[in-house]
């Protein structure tokens, strides 16, 4: 399996991974007449913690996408490298830091994370049209 490709399977974990953090407290939080009822009423609001892990969840979800589109380009295309591998791993490695940069609220760290994973990922697509 290529490296990106690797990448992405690893970062389908990650996603694995960040649902149960952020599902047990928010389990945990919301109790279980909301979490296994219908749902028809709003959720009281999460802690902090909770509720940072759950942007942090939707993000990813959002990151994946084009991360995603990256690897099917570069892999397609015929135009993986050692470049494109690499950027594959920058991705992965910001979205592990992303999560405890978020759930802590490390300022501007997480920021910083997060632009690059995403200018790795826009730079795959860039090596893949060149």
């Amino acid at each position: 399996m290529s490296p990106e490709l690797t990448t992405l399977a690893l970062a389908g974990l990650l996603q694995a991974v960040q649902l149960v953090l952020f599902a047990v407290p928010a389990n945990r939080e919301l109790g279980p007449d909301y979490t296994a009822g219908p749902r028809d009423a709003p959720p009281k609001p999460l802690s902090p913690v909770a509720g940072r892990l759950q942007r942090a969840l939707n993000n990813h979800f959002e990151g994946l996408i084009l991360f995603t589109l990256a690897v099917v380009v570069v892999t397609l295309s015929g135009k993986a490298s050692a470049f494109t591998a690499a950027c594959a791993w920058v991705y992965l490695a910001a979205r592990v830091l992303y999560v405890p940069a978020y759930a802590l609220g490390l300022r501007p760290w997480r920021s910083v994370v997060w632009a690059a994973g995403f200018f790795a990922t826009l730079a795959m697509i860039v090596a893949a049209l060149l």
